[in-house]
């Protein structure tokens, strides 16, 4: 069943490619399908039960490879994450003008597979595999459907993340080397005894993999010309989901594999981590471009998430995968918002724009609060993952968590600055006639508002789903010594 789910929307994708004007209809009805499917997983689901689905084939047995998949907590809530915004960003391609529509269902659908098929591979080659062909049709969707600079921004996007990609490669044969059936399977990987030594290393060929596609600062110099010059549907793939898997990989790969390497280079990264809060957060308040905003506030918000990770607390690492499911729901929604602006007053430039509440006060609600979910308001899905995560970096510092609770303020000053400039004031020329939400605008953002609150209010099924596989996580880093030896 579990083989179903991963490859379900890569048949559909390449039924959607072949299907010309019927496009969009095919993909949106296989993603939707690809949700409902997802929900009845969780459903069947024993929160208490670990690992889940488990499939486990030999695929290349002479060199240890096998199609091994499963689902725990963590696993099943980004596979819902994928499932639930993937239809939402097909939907919110309606109505423009693509070219060869075709092809661009079919590259997000084969992408929704990838996705999948990363957060719930068991095998290092198989996760490898998944991880590059993710990388693919991102690629081309930035690449065909892309600004006028696309060609340099996706070369160095493409170069940035296939290096990294290489890096972890070289890691995993290593650890398919050291075990004793020379295996590739993640419980063989785990029970490796590795000196401090190689774990050293091991630990940077894993990090800069997964700090370059969450990203992480210095590693995320790709990430702002990729989000703004990429079409609205690959910026959502790549903010929504895709960094996803870079904060996934820290914790079902590196901190299990590599604690004794987390506990003398750990630090380091939280370093970074906490500096590219600041850093982004800061830059953000200077940009004029919205969606530019939007792509270095992103920055801000992973930056936490990886803080989270590496604070090695229960509550960090519960606030982190909350906080990854809570980020995808609102950045869709505001690169979305931004989306909007574009197609009615052809720019996103905060100072041509204002007085937008006068015209279209739906937009301006729906805007409003996407805006307070990012910074986090109490009973919004915000709040919930960043009370955790800098709960769990206090527990780590007190002083990184005062430096990165940082991120709630400034967050706060740019993004309702924005909202001054955007939603307030005087309408202008290009705002006067500025129409309200369409109905298929309305399908996009109801639901994303909807997990906003409900999660928000009521985040309990959540956390109740992903807590004992976080509290297992924790167990084996302490089992590992990683704790007493930071």
């Amino acid at each position: 069943m579990l083989s179903i789910l991963i490859f379900l929307p890569l048949v559909a994708g390449l039924i959607a490619g072949w299907s010309g004007r019927n496009a969009r209809t095919i993909a949106l009805a296989a993603a939707v399908a690809e949700f409902l499917f997802s929900v009845w997983f969780a459903l069947q689901f024993n929160a208490t039960g670990g690992t889940q689905f488990l499939e486990d084939y030999w695929w290349v047995q002479g060199l240890g490879i096998s199609y091994k998949v499963g689902m725990d907590g963590i696993s099943l809530l980004l596979v819902l994450l994928t499932t639930f915004l993937t239809p939402l960003i097909i939907l919110s391609a309606a109505g423009q003008q693509q070219e060869r529509p075709g092809l661009l269902y079919a590259l997000i659908l084969v992408m929704e597979a990838a996705l999948i098929g990363v957060f719930c591979a068991l095998d290092g080659f198989l996760f490898y595999v998944f991880w590059e062909l993710a990388l693919i049709p991102i690629y081309l969707i930035c690449l065909i459907w892309g600004g006028k600079d696309r060609l340099r921004i996706t070369l160095k996007f493409f170069i940035y993340t296939l290096l990294g990609s290489l890096f972890m490669l070289v890691a995993l044969i290593y650890l398919r080397q050291q075990t004793p059936a020379h295996s590739f399977d993640i419980r063989q990987l785990y029970a490796l005894h590795l000196s401090p030594a190689e774990q050293t290393w091991i630990f940077w060929a894993f990090f800069l993999a997964f700090a370059i596609k969450m990203p992480v600062f210095p590693f995320h110099t790709w990430q702002p010309d990729t989000y703004t010059d990429s079409p609205t549907q690959g910026t959502m793939l790549l903010s929504g989901i895709m960094l996803k898997m870079g904060v996934y990989g820290l914790l079902r790969w590196l901190l299990p594999i590599a604690p004794a390497g987390v506990a003398e280079w750990g630090n380091v990264a939280m370093i970074l981590s906490v500096i590219g809060i600041v850093y982004a957060s800061l830059i953000a308040w200077s940009q004029q471009d919205f969606k530019r905003l939007i792509a270095y506030s992103s920055i801000a918000h992973v930056g936490l998430i990886s803080a989270g990770v590496f604070s090695l607390t229960v509550q960090g690492f519960q606030g982190s995968v909350m906080q990854m499911v809570a980020h995808g729901v609102n950045v869709v929604g505001l690169f979305f918002i931004a989306e909007i602006l574009m197609r009615r007053t052809h720019t996103r430039e905060l100072d041509h724009l204002g007085g937008i509440r006068n015209v279209a006060p739906q937009f301006a609600t729906y805007f409003v609060i996407l805006l307070l979910a990012s910074v986090a308001l109490p009973l919004t899905n915000g709040f919930v993952g960043e009370f955790l995560l800098i709960n769990g970096v206090y527990q780590y510092n007190a002083w990184m968590a005062a430096v990165a609770g940082l991120t709630v303020i400034l967050g706060a000053v740019y993004m309702l600055n924005a909202y001054r400039k955007i939603s307030l004031g005087e309408t202008g020329s290009r705002t006067h006639s500025f129409d309200d939400l369409t109905l298929n605008e309305k399908a996009v953002l109801i639901p994303i508002v909807a997990v906003i609150f409900i999660t928000g209010v009521y985040p309990k099924p959540l956390l109740d789903l992903v807590e004992p596989s976080v509290r297992a996580l924790h167990d084996l880093v302490v089992q590992s010594g990683a704790l007493s030896l930071r």
